[in-house]
């Protein structure tokens, strides 16, 4: 019941996402990239940094409200430490987005120096914003530009075509699509965008992902755990603390055993809408031994 899950899911459209983006980059002078706070390296198109170029970037971790603040922390400055902008927000509440814009200002502020000494002052910066499905790219820049006009639903791919949104006289967003990749190369990244939402339930089995869920937050977050489900987990498989978990729930068959369907559903779902507790998943020293090795 522990293994990684090999998750394939690659949409027809996502390849088409690709071309815009790249056709769409001289429309503008910097990208926002939206990534979800608890996976920030799985939550990220690794094509991305290829296509871009040299773009300047700025990286919104949004739903750091269900991150670990310590990890929240710590990825702001490592992606400042690689000379991106980095801020962190919460865009169902707006928390953190009175930060964007000044954050952008200071990322081009060569640029604003360069209009200015050419007299023209009040030329709106353009920034195209970009992010997996279901990271709340769409939440966004409904927050920025205060009104419904983009898209919003709680599923992946929802966001089909390109649109501007003027967010007052000096900035302006590129909305697209949603974009994943062909295939993940690492099983675990499959794994993670599983955890958060990212990919369809129904293309994973939910009892293996709750499992493995479990095996992930059982080094650093064993005391959410123990606390929410009131569970004991010395001396427990990872399957054995999600049948405990169906039992403390009263979730049982007739035949009196644990349903642990039931309980992979309930364990994702309130790790998902944090109620488990702030959790992040992937911390940068997890990837900078990699890179320095």
């Amino acid at each position: 019941m522990s293994e990684v899950q090999n998750i394939q899911w690659f949409p027809g459209h996502m390849a088409k996402t690709r071309r815009l983006i790249s056709q769409s980059l001289k429309l503008v002078d910097a990208v926002a990239e939206i990534i979800d706070a608890r996976i920030p390296v799985s939550s990220r198109n690794p094509e991305l940094a290829g296509i871009i170029a040299n773009k300047p970037l700025i990286v919104i971790l949004n739903k750091s409200d269900l991150a670990d603040p310590d990890g929240n922390a710590a990825w702001v400055q490592y992606f400042k430490s690689r000379g991106n902008s980095a801020i962190t927000v919460d865009c169902k509440t707006g928390k953190g987005l009175n930060a964007f814009k000044p954050a952008v200002m200071e990322l081009l502020k060569d640029k604003l120096e360069r209009y200015k000494s050419k007299g023209m002052v009040g030329k709106p910066l353009r920034l195209m914003v970009v992010g997996i499905p279901n990271v709340g790219k769409s939440s966004f820049i409904n927050r920025m530009a205060r009104n419904a006009k983009a898209k919003v639903e709680d599923r992946p791919g929802v966001t089909r075509g390109n649109q501007w949104y003027s967010i007052d006289r000096q900035l302006e967003l590129l909305d697209t699509p949603g974009i994943l990749w062909p295939k993940f190369e690492d099983p675990l990244v499959g794994e993670r965008l599983a955890f958060t939402g990212a990919v369809k339930d129904d293309v994973v089995d939910i009892e293996t992902l709750a499992v493995r869920l479990i095996s992930c937050l059982k080094p650093d977050y064993a005391n959410l755990l123990e606390s929410w489900y009131k569970v004991t987990l010395r001396d427990l498989s990872d399957y054995e603390i999600l049948c405990e978990i169906a039992r403390r729930r009263g979730m049982l068959s007739r035949g009196g055993e644990a349903d642990t369907e039931r309980a992979a559903a309930i364990l994702l779902d309130e790790f998902r809408s944090g109620k488990l507790g702030r959790i992040t998943l992937e911390l940068p020293e997890m990837y900078t031994e990699e890179e320095n090795a």
